[in-house]
């Protein structure tokens, strides 16, 4: 552990002031275990720093239109108002089932190229400012869907949509990942898989309500509404701070300083803000450091050198030093789409048809579904930082696996007459609702949460644009094989899927590291990716090299 002690700091816009112990942690334990935090960890914190609590609250408006968009479609695409408009997409016309599927997928091929190109904007303009980027093309893109007279207009504006979807799922996890103190970051990060199932249910609820409309406004209002929320958070998001780690890997130390000053509400000089000032430009110092010794050649700062460096730091989330982590995001990711939440949905409609409710019940039953997984995920806004990310993945993956199996018995028993046993489908419902609760308050919301934390300051835009990009393929691949797998196996999907589960458990089990109550830059620590004792002697240098920086800067003073 680097420490300084008894020193006068002094640096330009800071106050004198008597600095106990300035500690950095060269450990993988909660921060809480040797230091003096914020406010107390979990949910109860999220009171203690209110402001950042409101940055992270605002900037998790980015899922709320996430959400929105993908609930909006659900409804909309059974809508006879709309149907009369793009009868291509009807279930009597011809190649119907290719067209529909087509709309879907230009959300997620938009929503992967936005995610994958995000990564570079981010570093580039600023994660606020690559907000801002996303909400204009958010914007067109719902115009044109409001605006749409063809299926052609339509399949383009939701290409578009796509690809503001898929930057703004990028990017607001990293910016509250960097801008939370490390006891409430969970919490913080929870609020952007909140928003997400809550845009599903706010879409459900306003289509539902909006079909009763005898124009096409039935379908054109929903997609105009959602322009509202995507305008208030692309104008405030500009008044928002900077996050501080970015600055710091762009040498604005002094403004990285002033950020977390207005991030905390509390003066510069307060010594937690010191200390994780002071934490922040070390990591940022040493994985600079350790980039250019990688790539010698490509530092004299022209366009061509510029350009290389970028296509390596794509190459370096696969190296020595991160790989794990990448390995960690993308698995995330993988398993999130592979434990069956797409297939239970896909499958709700037919189970509640063929158990004789009506139509509007059996949206009624939609929406109940999208209500269950968002008291799920609200309770995980307590659980991530009362009990970590790990056991809340281990407990969901044998949750979603006892749900998944119970439900292939009784498909596999009585899906062939369920008019004649009710109970048993009603027991069919009750695991469903069981298993959105279970997916909710788990594998909902830890694999957007983990991978904005995992990755170095260097390589986090990139780190978690590939993990999300994981995401966005494997919604494609799933939704292209849960329809034919269900119909043609009936029970062996929901087999197909409890092994996947357990899978998934196992994999968490072994690879799968806590993260709760550790800064940002402990994950070095966590991963342990400090793999000599070169390498830990070059960390502690580049700290104590930047302290003294501060004490000579108090003593010219």
């Amino acid at each position: 552990m680097t420490t300084v002690k008894d020193s006068k700091l002094e640096v330009e816009g800071v106050a004198s002031l008597p600095s106990k112990e300035i500690t950095v942690a060269h450990h993988d334990r909660a921060v809480w275990e040797e230091r003096e935090t914020y406010g107390p960890p979990g949910f109860r914190g999220i009171f203690t720093s209110h402001f950042v609590a409101l940055c992270a609250a605002f900037t998790a408006m980015g899922g709320l239109l996430f959400g929105y968009d993908q609930g909006v479609v659900s409804v909309i695409l059974v809508m006879p108002q709309f149907l009369d408009r793009f009868p291509q997409v009807s279930e009597t016309a011809s190649g119907a089932g290719f067209k529909k599927g087509l709309l879907t997928a230009m959300i997620e091929l938009g929503a992967f190229i936005g995610a994958l190109n995000q990564g570079w904007i981010a570093d580039k303009i600023s994660r606020k400012y690559s907000i801002v980027v996303a909400v204009v093309i958010f914007t067109v893109g719902s115009a044109l869907q409001t605006g749409a007279v063809d299926y052609a207009m339509l399949v383009v504006a939701r290409l578009i949509g796509g690809l503001a979807i898929g930057m703004l799922s990028m990017v607001a996890p990293v910016y509250i990942a960097e801008i939370s103190p490390p006891e409430i970051r969970g919490a913080l990060l929870v609020l952007e898989e909140f928003s997400i199932v809550l845009g599903i249910v706010v879409a459900f609820w306003i289509t539902y309500g909006t079909q009763y409309i005898g124009s096409e406004w039935a379908w054109r209002l929903p997609f105009l509404l959602q322009i509202i929320p995507g305008l208030v958070l692309g104008v405030g998001i500009v008044f928002l701070p900077f996050s501080p780690r970015w600055l710091a890997s762009k040498g604005r130390d002094q403004d990285a300083l002033q950020s977390l000053g207005k991030l905390r509400q509390l003066p510069t000089s307060d010594r937690r803000v010191q200390q994780e000032w002071y934490e922040i430009r070390s990591e940022a110092a040493f994985h600079k450091e350790v980039n250019t010794e990688r790539h010698p050649r490509l530092q004299d700062g022209r366009k061509s050198s510029r350009a290389k460096l970028e296509v390596f730091s794509w190459i370096d989330c696969f190296k020595r030093g991160c790989w794990r982590r990448t390995h960690v995001g993308i698995g995330l990711m993988f398993f999130q789409q592979f434990v069956g939440i797409n297939a239970l949905i896909y499958y709700s409609p037919t189970l509640f048809e063929t158990m004789g409710l009506d139509h509007s019940m059996q949206l009624i039953m939609s929406g109940v579904l999208n209500i269950t997984q968002l008291v799920g995920v609200s309770t995980s806004i307590w659980t991530m930082d009362r009990f970590g990310r790990r056991p809340l993945l281990l407990v969901g993956s044998l949750l979603m696996f006892i749900s998944h199996f119970i439900i292939a018995v009784l498909v596999g028993k009585f899906s062939n007459d369920w008019p004649s046993h009710r109970p048993e489908g009603w027991a069919s419902v009750a695991f469903l609702l069981f298993y959105m609760l279970s997916f909710g308050a788990s594998w909902g919301p830890v694999p957007w949460a983990m991978p904005s934390e995992i990755f170095p300051s260097s390589l986090r835009a990139k780190g978690v644009a590939l993990s999300t990009c994981s995401n966005w393929l494997n919604n494609f691949i799933i939704g292209l094989i849960t329809p034919p797998l269900v119909q043609n196996t009936g029970f062996g999907a929901y087999t197909f899927f409890a092994v996947f589960c357990l899978l998934s458990l196992v994999w968490t089990f072994f690879f799968v590291p806590e993260t709760n109550g550790r800064t940002l830059e402990q994950m070095d620590h966590v991963f342990k990716d400090i793999s000599s004792e070169a390498e830990e002697a070059r960390r502690r240098r580049i700290e104590s090299e930047i302290i003294n920086g501060q004490t000579e800067a108090a003593i010219v003073a």
